[in-house]
């Protein structure tokens, strides 16, 4: 199996269930776990990266957030 077998069963398993993925990103529980991972994600690089770009890290973090979880 190469790696072109495996992306087209990936992009088949994707297609074949989309309204549940769809479903499950917009859940309650998904909407907690994004907002831990993409805080946790913030804070780290807000740390490692120079303060002049705290803005814009926020910005992406919000970004993101609104398309996983219900909020």
């Amino acid at each position: 199996m190469g790696i072109d077998d495996v992306v087209n069963k990936g992009k088949d398993f994707l297609e074949q269930h989309k309204d549940q993925i769809d479903k499950t990103l917009k859940s309650e529980q998904a909407e907690g776990v994004s907002d831990k991972v993409l805080d946790a994600a913030a804070e780290f690089v807000k740390k490692v990266a120079p303060d002049s770009v705290d803005a814009k890290v926020d910005d992406v973090r919000d970004n993101v957030d609104r398309r996983i979880g219900n909020e």
